[in-house]
Parts: C-alpha cells; structure tokens; sequence
C-alpha cells in the first residue's frame, strides 16, 4: 500500500511523500504490518537488521488478545520473544521493554523484575530503568491505585550504543538561573536547549478522552515512543515493535523519518495499524505534542461540594497543616 502525503497532525512532517506498507517483511518497506505471532514474523528480519525494539507486551491479565498461563509459562514465552529480538539487533542498537505489573489475588508481581534476568543472560545491559508516571487507572480499595508502569533501556555492552540527547531535551526548570561563583559566575548556567528528561517521566496515558484513543484496550501514546525513537536510533533505521497493537511505534517511527515493522495476532488491530498509517500521510492523524504539559483542570470541578462555598483550604489540607499549626503555637 502505497500513500501520498507530506504532513502529520500538530505541525509533525513525515520526511517522504508516500510510504510503503506491506504485511510480509522486505527491507525496502517502510512499514510491515505483519497479522500473526511475532515468533512467527520476527525470523523474516536479518541478524543486525535492527536499531530499536520498542514494545509493551501482554501483561498476563486475560486480556481478549493473551491467554492466562503460569508466571513460569509467561515468562518463558517472553523469553522466546527476547531471545529473537536480540539474536536480530545491531552492535548500536537497544531494546525497549515497556511493561507494568502482573496482578493475580491482590499479590503484585513485577514483570520487570521477572524479565530482568531474561536480558542479562542475553549479555544485554540495563542502561536506564525509566519511570512512566500517568495520573489515571482503576483505583484500588485494598493497596495503592498503581500509577507508574517501567521502560528497561537494553544494550549491548560497551559504548558503541546510539544515543542522542538533543532531540529529547525538556524545557528547564530554572532557566535564568545563574552560575554563583567561578570563572562563570554571573552567567547562566542552564543549556538553552533544555535539560535531559531524567528517568522519570510524566506523561498522560491513553485513556478514553486522549486525542490518540482508538478500539485498543492497552495503547501507549505515541510521545512516549517518540522519546525512544529520536534518542536510540538514526533516520532511516528500523524499528520494530512485536507486539505492535495499534500502531504507535510504527507512527513516531515513520513521523521522524525511520522505518517501522511489527506483528499483532488481532487483525482488527493490525486494521486500526492500517488506518492510522494512512491518517500519518494524509496529515490527519492527531496526537498529543511532545512536551506538552500535564493538563491541570480548572473551575467548578475542582471545588469539593462537601465544603462550604469559597471555604478554602478543603478539609484534607486542613488536616496536613494542623501540625505545622500547632508548632508556630
């Protein structure tokens, strides 16, 4: 399938004025959108081949996509997975392995901490474990509502890793501050490109009023894939996702100019692939900016009815201050 366009929403241009989709892969396609099992589809990519995996797979929750099996039989499958996406991944490239927590009778059992030992023995190295904190979820009446999920950044040993800083650089916190004493005092200390996002980042999640929402049930949004895409990897590389869902590693792939391949084993999932695929060209496909702030709400609705009109601080803020009260007694 072949598209004609020149732009994607929010100002994002796509670097080509058409893109090939094809559900076989061929190094010569843009996009390979494979309807099957990734332990199906990845050995029709050559050893080296890819830059940059990007994924959330099943967690082991019974979604319509995954069957429920043992921890032990869960983590072996992953371990399949792994095992065919690193036996493919260039001596300069990194796998990304975005996943949350498996829950089963209220017992949390962390996937990272599970796959972690799956990598190593690979010789892959944990270069950064980042914190994805979102605001919304199911909320829990018997531990804390789980608002975080984790990203495990994998390379090969040594330095000979792609990584790119600028491009994923975060607007400063204090962008006026000044150097206090030195040769450089009185100069502003903070880089005018911004700063380096950290291994904690805030960014929304899909839920059902997100601009990116669609019929899949687990999506990522597309600026968190965008992050990995423009710091791991070079226009042109190839970047695959084996379970690729909706789509969204293929988007920020091809919005900055690399190649893109995955595998879903729901073809109306591989369909929504597809159809965004054609919004990116058509330059209708929306997403949520890069950097864009956390929305803060406003009016009525953060005003507690409990309390009385204007009354202000609410009645929990009463209760953390009254200790600070009572020492200035």
């Amino acid at each position: 399938m072949a598209r004609k366009g020149t732009a994607a929403s929010n100002g994002k241009a796509i670097s080509k004025a058409s893109i090939l989709v094809r559900d076989q892969y061929d190094k010569r396609n843009d996009v390979t959108l494979f309807t099957g099992r990734c332990e199906e589809f990845l050995p029709q990519i050559g050893g080296g081949e890819i830059q940059l995996v990007v994924t959330s797979p099943p967690y082991n929750v019974g979604k319509r996509y995954e069957s429920k099996r043992t921890i032990d039989e869960y983590v072996e499958e992953q371990r399949t997975v792994i095992e065919l996406c690193a036996g493919r991944l260039a001596t300069t490239g990194s796998i990304c392995w975005q996943v949350g927590n498996h829950v089963a009778n209220n017992e949390v059992y962390p996937i990272d901490v599970m796959l972690y030992p799956v990598f190593r023995r690979l010789g892959l190295v944990l270069r950064n474990r980042v914190v994805w904190h979102f605001e919304h979820g199911l909320h829990c009446n018997r531990r804390l509502s789980g608002r975080y999920e984790t990203i495990m950044w994998f390379t090969w040993p040594g330095q000979e890793y792609t990584f790119h800083l600028d491009p994923i650089r975060v607007p400063q916190k204090y962008p006026g501050k000044k150097h206090f004493k030195g040769p450089r005092a009185g100069q502003y200390s903070a880089n005018p490109a911004g700063k380096n996002p950290g291994d904690v980042w805030v960014i929304p999640n899909v839920k059902h009023n997100h601009v990116e929402k669609t019929r899949h049930p687990c999506q990522f949004p597309v600026e968190l894939v965008e992050r990995l895409v423009l710091a791991l990897s070079d226009p042109k590389d190839l970047v695959v996702d084996p379970y690729i869902g909706a789509g969204t590693t293929a988007i920020a792939a091809i919005l900055h100019g690399r190649r893109a391949a995955g595998a879903d084993i729901e073809r109306e999932y591989i369909s929504i692939s597809r159809e965004r695929m054609r919004n990116v060209v058509a330059g209708t496909l929306r997403t949520r900016p890069m950097n864009r702030p956390v929305y803060k709400p406003s009016g009525s609705i953060t005003i507690p009815p409990w309390e009385p009109d204007g009354e202000r601080p609410t009645a929990v803020a009463r209760t953390m201050l009254e200790p600070s009260r009572r020492a200035l007694e």
